[in-house]
């Protein structure tokens, strides 16, 4: 059996073992494959069985051009990457590795957080300039340092990832509001379900965590951010299109919103003229909460099971039955 990765490079950049993949056929592995030229993808699939993508696109064209697969798995939770309707007629189970960087998650946004609130970073660099050395006082700090204890959060979406959030965030001290369409005794337990216009106007940290559906595209505005606490921060390692840009960089720039921290964009990598790149206050990093590297061990060992639960008969984690 053939298996072909077609970019395993940001799953696997060297710290991880394909070991147990190559135990299940012959494996050929790319760093990188083209996410717009379908010939190469094509090239590279040729006639293995098994496929494994990360964010390599693989349509209904690549799909027909390569009639040797028989099974493909997503090195993610998200699956929009496959034509996975397609793949469905053709009998071809799709899979995906549905929870594996909960805790990563939820840990990188509180480190977004707490980066706004004392720019350690920063402080840091100015100290190793010689600035602390040469300061007539015996300390000396650049931004407002913002203690989050007694402070309200607002969670947008409450599922795994948003209660772990809530869970750091509430043994900081931080009171917890959430907003969901469903409603858990778990999440109960973290905090106090609202409606959507409550949380926005009450919470002074507002976290999105929610996936990215038709109703949740641009769910932070001009609209909603009228709507909020004057001063208000907002965190996104969720999904980028969850904000209008410009709409978030001129709350940015007025004042209404005192920082973001954002782990994702619209169009990644970033794009030179985005209006974020140039607001104030804006902690961008380059869509890392996913990737320590226990997460991506998870990523790994899920998706060999995946492999292996088809090779039984029964896949497993298959998104289009």
């Amino acid at each position: 059996m053939k298996i072909v990765v077609l970019d395993g490079y940001t799953e696997n950049p060297g710290d991880l073992s394909w070991g147990e993949l190559e135990k299940l056929g012959e494996l050929t592995v790319y760093d990188r494959t083209s996410l717009t030229d379908e010939e190469e993808i094509i090239s590279r699939i040729g006639d293995a069985e098994v496929v494994f993508t990360n964010k390599t696109p693989i349509s209904r064209h690549v799909l027909e051009s390569c009639p040797s697969v028989k099974f493909i798995s997503v090195l993610a939770t998200g699956y929009n990457v496959v034509d996975y309707n397609y793949a469905r007629e053709k009998g071809i189970p799709v899979t995906n590795v549905p929870t594996y960087g909960t805790d990563a998650v939820g840990q990188f946004a509180i480190a977004l957080l707490l980066e706004i609130c004392h720019h350690v970073a920063h402080h840091s660099e100015a100290v190793h300039q010689g600035r602390w050395e040469s300061n007539p006082d015996w300390c000396f700090w650049d931004y407002p340092l913002i203690e989050l204890a007694g402070k309200t959060m607002g969670i947008i979406g409450f599922g795994r990832i948003g209660q772990k959030t809530g869970t750091i965030a509430k043994a900081i001290g931080m009171k917890i509001l959430a907003y969901d369409r469903h409603e858990t005794d778990t999440g109960k337990a973290i905090g106090e379900y609202v409606d959507l216009d409550t949380l926005l106007a009450e919470s002074d940290v507002i976290a999105l965590h929610c996936p990215l559906f038709p109703d949740t595209e641009g769910i932070i505005n001009k609209e909603t951010i009228a709507k909020m606490k004057d001063g208000v921060i907002i965190l996104n390692n969720s999904r980028g299109p969850l904000v209008v840009e410009q709409d978030l960089a001129d709350a940015l720039n007025s004042g209404k919103v005192y920082a973001a921290g954002l782990d994702v964009v619209s169009t990644e990598p970033i794009k030179g003229d985005n209006p974020l790149l140039k607001a104030k206050n804006c902690i961008i990093t380059p869509h890392i909460s996913w990737a320590p590297r226990e997460s991506r061990q998870r990523i790994m060992d899920c998706a060999v099971e995946n492999v292996k639960a088809y090779l039984a008969g029964s896949p497993v984690n298959v998104v289009n039955k």
